[in-house]
């Protein structure tokens, strides 16, 4: 057991150091928003899909209201619906496979690669049917998947691949940043995330106008014109006051990825030769690190312990969606996927934050370290 001389209290995330940092700009732009009195859609969420289209190298942003509903919007502009089939990965936050549910979808799992957690090329093509209509690859802690093979294969198959790329923003891909490689790039700003709105907050990237079209008008009530409902729409709007926080975010978010591409660097040092298996950042890609993930057997005695040390931790994610119970109609057992499962069972999430100290970062291999012992 630790005693109170090893107690060091890291946060596993701090966004009030964030928030200090750049109080004045968000309050300015708040209030900008606050003496407008336009609080749904507006100049300042115009003005963010603008600038977060040109920082994602796409031709078009649509924002929405949250991740889970730019996932959904894309599979609807991509004709993916009832009696469709999607591939994707188990080892995923639910929301990438609630998307596919919300569309009448069946999702089709294949496993992951054992070293970078996304998904395995080499088994997309044996789950391809005559129903599958898209492919939907997570670039899963901020490492993007394998894009060259998967869109060889999407388009040997004529199959649209969607990129969920809610924690990747600012990743890049051969050079090239994830979200515009495939028909559409799916964007979360849940506050934890990279690049964190003060609330819910999401966005699609395209270079597809007629996708980006149509998803504009799908988010405000399939309103093309004003009162003209062509098609079931819905309320996915982006507020105002996010897209005036996510505005002033985006400006700084190269500093704070620089800031968490630093602390991995770190990581990888302070925790050579432990016994832990650390992430790896492949030559081609660009690793935004919006979690450090290391894998081991004893992972829950691990974070237990680490805790009573004051290390706070997470857990991303103990639960792959195939053994969910909300799909259990699927017809999944342990043992389907076993990369996937193992990732699940083993991984342990590192205090990652821009603003976190070498100080900080060395008390956590330190506790790690004892731990481990």
């Amino acid at each position: 057991m630790a005693s109170k001389d090893d107690v060091v209290q890291i946060p596993f995330l701090d966004l009030q150091a964030q928030y200090k940092s750049i109080r004045g700009e968000l309050l300015d732009a708040i209030t900008d928003v606050a003496d407008s009195t336009w609080y749904a859609l507006g100049p300042q969420v115009a003005a963010f899909e603008r600038d977060f289209a040109s920082y994602m190298d796409a031709e078009f942003c649509v924002a929405v209201n949250s991740g889970t509903s730019a996932l959904h919007l894309a599979l609807i502009a991509a004709g993916v619906g009832q009696g469709d089939e999607v591939i994707t990965v188990p080892m995923t936050f639910v929301a990438t496979t609630w998307a596919i549910s919300y569309v009448g979808a069946t999702p089709v799992f294949v496993d992951v690669d054992p070293v970078t957690y996304t998904m395995d090329p080499a088994l997309v093509e044996e789950r391809i049917t005559a129903k599958t209509k898209a492919i939907l690859p997570v670039h899963l802690y901020g490492q993007a998947a394998d894009l060259d093979a998967l869109l060889e294969i999407g388009a040997r198959h004529g199959i649209p691949v969607i990129e969920d790329a809610a924690q990747a923003h600012g990743a890049e891909y051969r050079g090239r940043r994830v979200g515009g490689h495939g028909l559409a790039g799916c964007f979360s700003f849940y506050p934890g995330k990279n690049l964190g709105a003060m609330g819910e907050g999401g966005a699609i990237v395209t270079n597809d106008p007629a996708v980006a079209d149509r998803m504009r008008a799908l988010r405000d009530h399939a309103q093309g014109e004003r009162y003209h409902h062509d098609e079931l729409g819905f309320n996915y709007r982006m507020d105002a006051m996010q897209g005036a926080a996510l505005g002033v975010k985006l400006g700084h978010l190269e500093s704070w990825l620089d800031g968490r591409r630093s602390h991995a660097s770190a990581y990888a040092d302070l925790l050579a030769g432990m016994d832990v298996q650390l992430p790896v950042e492949l030559d081609h890609n660009r690793h935004v690190w919006h979690l450090y993930v290391v894998l081991h057997p004893e992972r829950d005695r691990l974070q237990k312990e680490l805790g009573a040390m004051g290390v706070s931790t997470g857990l991303h994610y103990p639960i792959p969606v195939h053994l969910q119970k909300a799909y259990a109609h699927l017809g999944h057992s342990e043992g389907d996927f076993p990369v996937s499962e193992r990732v699940a069972r083993e991984c342990l999430s590192l205090p990652m934050f821009p603003e976190l100290t070498a100080g900080q970062q060395s008390a956590v291999a330190n506790a790690l370290d004892k731990v481990l012992a």
